[in-house]
């Protein structure tokens, strides 16, 4: 089957969405269809790792950048770019970009392909670890530093972001349930729009 038949065709890909640098992996598995454009799938990536979306984003695929077009022309429309086009087989891989001045990047790789599922919704997330961090934390270094003076009562900081943060902050928690709320909203809006 040769690419350009194989992106015409709907299917939908499993991807594993891991957090750069996270240790342990913050990490999302996600079922989407190949015909989302780039920057549906910023809102399916945003809902499914529990970003703001108040960040500028991009993605680098194989060294091009897709995302909001610049007036130097260096960055392609992500509006006009499904995600079949710039992956078009399992093993795929493209970075998510995301808070362009923190640099959170996520490493988004097609696990599967597989048949749409005639009785499924998608998007929908299968499986995750973690919560996602903060916005504003300054990225993955910031981030580490900001769980140490969380942790840690005697650490000088601590009570400031313990305030900063609203009292309470859980790392290894991931709610699957309400990720999947998120992205059935998401999915409403689009079918709402048809």
């Amino acid at each position: 089957m040769t690419v350009s038949r194989r992106a015409a065709e709907l299917l939908v890909y499993e991807m594993k969405v891991t957090l750069d640098g996270s240790t342990p992996a913050i990490w999302r598995r996600i079922r989407v269809k190949n015909d989302v454009s780039l920057v549906r799938l910023h809102h399916i990536l945003q809902a499914t790792m529990g970003w703001g979306g108040v960040h500028h984003h991009q993605f680098i695929v194989r060294g091009r950048c897709y995302g909001r077009p610049t007036a130097e022309g260096d960055v392609q429309d992500e509006r006009c770019v499904k995600l079949g086009q710039v992956a078009a087989r399992a093993g795929s891989r493209l970075t998510y970009e995301y808070d362009l001045g923190d640099g959170w990047m996520h490493d988004v790789v097609v696990e599967r392909i597989v048949p749409p599922d005639p009785e499924a919704q998608y998007p929908v997330c299968l499986a995750g670890e973690r919560a996602c961090p903060p916005e504003d934390v300054g990225g993955i270094n910031g981030y580490y530093d900001f769980l140490d003076a969380l942790q840690n009562a005697r650490l000088a900081g601590h009570a400031s972001v313990l305030e900063w943060i609203g009292g309470h902050f859980e790392p290894d928690v991931f709610d699957l349930e309400t990720v999947n709320r998120r992205l059935r909203r998401i999915g409403q809006r689009r079918r709402s729009s048809l």
